[in-house]
Formats: structure tokens, C-alpha cells, sequence
């Protein structure tokens, strides 16, 4: 089955000038077919063009409708490609790391109850706080001194 990956541009609104081509719709088709060959150098094939509906602002608190002339460029994607053909959990077995299930997730630590598990963490926790405490420097504490002069 073919996969393709799809590219929208939007059309010109204005011809261009270039050296032989007379007229507004000359100039326009001129801008148009450029467009065209820039894509299609990139190897994408023209699909078809929409008028779309697009919400704009207009004024201070106004909104209006205006109508967008988009180009539609397709390209076949190769399968090999990360993520085209292959399943959800294929991909997902790649990107996330495996978390527990839920009775992997339900076991309590080998000492034998949920009390004794919490309580070794915070064992562990304090632990960690007085080496913590005994790595760090001493600062020496110094009253200020006042000197009175007569």
C-alpha cells in the first residue's frame, strides 16, 4: 500500500514579473507555475488546490471569514520510515520505557509489610540528610564586634 506525506501551500496572490510574460494573468500564472516547479524540484507531486475558510480578526473585538487558496503537494513516503506502517505498539515499545504493571507496581518491598517499606524510606531519607550534613563545611559563627571610641 502506497503512503504519502502531504505539503500545503498557499497559492500566490500576486503575478511576477519576468522577461516575456505580458498581462495580470500572464504575471499570475508565471508566479503560479514557479511555485509549482519549487515543489515539484523537491519531489513533491501537485494534488489540488482548496478554498478554505480561515477566522480573522477584525477590528477590535470583530471577526470576519476570509477564504484561503491553498496548494496541495503530496510525496510517497518510503515504509522504512519511522513510524509509517507499523503499529501503535511498535512504536510505543520503541519511544517509552516500560513502566510496571500494576501488580508489579502493587508489591510491597521484601520486608514483608507497607509500614516497614515506608519506614525504610524514611530511614534511607535521613541517612541521606546526615551525610549531606557532615560533607558540607563548618562556618564558623563570629558575634560583631563594637568598639566604642572616647
Amino acid at each position: 500500500m502506497q503512503r504519502y506525506e502531504y505539503n500545503v501551500v498557499p497559492a500566490p496572490k500576486k503575478g511576477k514579473r519576468a522577461k516575456g510574460v505580458k498581462g495580470v494573468e500572464g504575471r499570475f500564472a508565471h508566479a503560479l507555475s514557479e511555485c509549482m516547479n519549487e515543489m515539484a524540484a523537491d519531489g513533491w507531486e501537485y494534488l489540488r488546490t482548496d478554498t478554505l475558510p480561515s477566522e480573522e480578526r477584525s477590528g477590535l473585538t470583530g471577526r470576519s471569514t476570509v477564504f484561503q487558496n491553498m496548494l496541495v503537494f503530496r510525496r510517497e513516503v518510503a515504509p522504512d520510515v519511522v513510524g509509517i506502517g507499523r503499529s501503535v505498539d511498535e512504536i510505543a515499545a520503541d519511544s517509552a520505557p516500560r513502566l510496571p504493571s500494576a501488580t508489579e507496581a502493587n508489591t510491597v518491598a521484601a520486608s514483608g509489610t507497607m509500614a516497614d517499606a515506608v519506614e525504610n524510606d524514611v530511614l534511607a531519607e535521613e541517612a541521606d540528610d546526615e551525610d549531606a550534613k557532615d560533607a558540607a563545611p563548618e562556618e564558623k559563627k563570629t558575634e560583631p564586634t563594637v568598639s566604642v571610641v572616647k
